[in-house]
């Protein structure tokens, strides 16, 4: 024998189904419109319902039809309490018939409506026909409705409802009034809960109440299925922490420290952290989604939305830490890595793994620049070399040890007055001299003026303080020769000319192209009119290491090509 208290139990969707147009929650422009047509008289013959799943569309169509029923006479407020007004509540009325589109697809169903329509209403004052997913509808059965619905008899009402209004014909939508049924606000759902937490005498937290009416994602109805679920196995109190225990969700306060060890580019606790969710029962997939959800508040709230409804939470739950870690397309990379293992994941060995290299990549994000970002550190790099805020260092005084500087490029280092080197010209004197430097005549061209160069004919080396003069000058009018001239290893002046020795031949070059603009410098500063040379000097070593990467480069060309060396008359492998 059935117990008479538990068949009288009511899902809170259906004891909470709206009964007046007011009822109806966040659909403000269907109402008002329906409700002035109402009390115009001017009802249509057919309406058209669209919208997500859940937000009213079939109660609107139940109460529509009260409205146009009512014993009271057209009222936008149908009573409730007449026997027509009961009947079309209950689902008994004669007159109100309701057909599944998705299970009566054939012509044959609607050649059934089309005879019925012929007979006028038993009871009520319209015959009303709410034909729910009417999209399912075949296009033999949509063809079939056309000139019932253009002109009925004047005591029909076609009332269509369905969730794929794309779906529906054009000649369909044409010959109908459409109402667009749009998403209930988070707000507005959790003040529906409450209502619903008050008839059944539960106490529950407006975290708890959040975060059911965010997963609604706007369905009144999604939300009302959900919390019958909660209120079933929380006895009376509805708690997040509850909710979390029971459904196997991660938590905001877990999500947090995962990302503050992210923060901090800590791949071991990151790891620890998320072994320990996964322990407490949380699945991989709902361990990626709470994740996805977290990064995207986090890219909400750096673009600076703090509305509770979009973030999910308070803005002040968010850990600062976690929120100032991560720059927007920083963020952006971070969904991405979620997303494209979200997709992935199904096809894996094991998802475990999946998720902990996910994991592994978002420790690193802070690491990670986008193109954009590298061209903007770029052009702040440039533009603080070209105030002057970032300067280069200073080349080292000749035979000093190199000082340790702040900047990695080379330190030009002065050799030896004998190295044991093998030198090169590597062009002509720009003046034919036929005895050596050591000849020079006592009354060839003074030195460099004032305390640039020694007098004396013999070859001289610049001072630290001398080259950082000349630098200076050649910096200011191009920043590229100055860092060329940095890396010679060795300064010095001849009688009339000035000769600047490299071991590179590449920076050799760049020297050698502006030898105009370093001329003008040095006369510049000296009054003096010098000749500017470049030498390339390289040790054995140097050449040794040049034959042993043509050795290398040729057995490369070898292997890929697949081919042979030809040397004079015969070949080498």
């Amino acid at each position: 024998m059935y117990n008479s208290r538990s068949m009288a139990y009511e899902v809170t969707a259906t004891r909470r189904r709206p009964g007046l147009f007011e009822d109806l929650v966040g659909q403000e422009f269907v109402v008002s419109t329906i409700k002035n047509s109402i009390k115009a008289e001017r009802i249509a013959h057919a309406y058209l319902f669209s919208g997500p799943r859940g937000v009213g569309k079939t109660s609107a169509a139940r109460i529509l039809a009260r409205a146009v029923n009512c014993e009271e006479g057209l009222s936008p407020t149908p009573c409730g309490v007449c026997s027509a007004c009961r009947e079309i509540t209950q689902g008994n009325a004669l007159d109100v018939i309701e057909i599944d589109g998705a299970s009566n697809t054939s012509v044959n169903d609607i050649r059934e409506i089309k005879d019925e329509v012929l007979f006028a209403p038993n009871s009520c004052r319209y015959k009303v026909y709410i034909i729910d997913e009417v999209h399912m509808l075949s296009n033999s059965a949509f063809n079939a409705l056309l000139k019932t619905i253009e002109e009925p008899p004047p005591y029909i009402i076609f009332i269509f409802a369905t969730t794929e209004i794309h779906k529906v014909p054009a000649t369909i939508r044409s010959r109908c009034q459409q109402f667009n049924f749009r998403l209930i606000s988070l707000e507005e759902i959790k003040e529906s809960l409450s209502g619903a937490c008050s008839d059944l005498n539960i106490e529950a937290e407006d975290d708890a109440l959040f975060w059911i009416a965010k997963e609604a994602t706007g369905s009144m109805r999604d939300a009302y299925t959900l919390f019958d679920q909660v209120a079933a196995f929380s006895d009376g109190a509805v708690t997040l922490e509850k909710i979390k225990e029971k459904l196997g969700l991660v938590g905001l306060d877990s999500m947090n420290a995962i990302v503050e060890a992210m923060a901090e580019r800590n791949s071991s606790l990151v790891m620890e952290l998320s072994s320990d969710i996964l322990a407490g029962g949380v699945s991989v997939e709902q361990f990626a989604v709470d994740l996805a959800e977290f990064f995207r508040s986090l890219l909400f709230i750096s673009c600076g939305i703090d509305r509770e409804a979009l973030l999910g939470y308070a803005r002040s739950r968010y850990s600062e830490k976690a929120v100032s870690a991560f720059s927007k397309t920083q963020l952006e990379k971070g969904l991405e890595i979620i997303f494209k293992f979200y997709r992935e994941v199904r096809y894996s060995i094991n998802p475990r793994f999946e998720l902990e290299l996910c994991l592994s990549l978002l420790a690193d994000l802070r690491a990670w620049l986008s193109p954009a970002d590298i061209v903007d550190q770029l052009e702040e790099l440039k533009r603080s070399i070209a105030s002057g805020q970032l300067s280069l260092p200073a080349a080292p005084p000749a035979g000093a040890a190199a000082a340790p500087v702040e900047s990695s490029a080379p330190k030009p280092v002065e050799p030896p007055q004998q190295p044991p080197v093998e030198a090169r010209r590597e062009e002509p004197r720009e003046d034919s001299r036929e005895s050596s430097h050591e000849d020079e005549d006592i009354d060839s061209p003074p030195a460099l003026s004032g305390s640039f160069i020694n007098e004396d004919a013999s070859p001289q080396s610049f001072s630290a303080e001398q080259r950082n003069e000349i630098l200076e000058a050649i910096r200011k009018k191009k920043l590229t020769l100055a860092a060329a001239v940095e890396h010679a290893v060795g300064w010095r002046q001849f009688g009339d000319s000035i000769s600047f020795t490299f071991e590179n031949g590449y920076t050799a070059a760049v020297v050698r192209n502006d030898r105009k603009l370093i001329h003008d410098v040095i006369s510049g500063i000296t009054g003096s009119n010098y000749q500017i040379e470049v030498e390339v000097v390289q040790t054995r070593s140097a050449v040794d290491d040049d034959d042993n990467n043509l050795n290398r480069q040729v057995d490369a060309v070898k292997k890929v090509f697949r081919g042979e060396v030809i040397q004079g008359g015969g070949t080498t492998n």
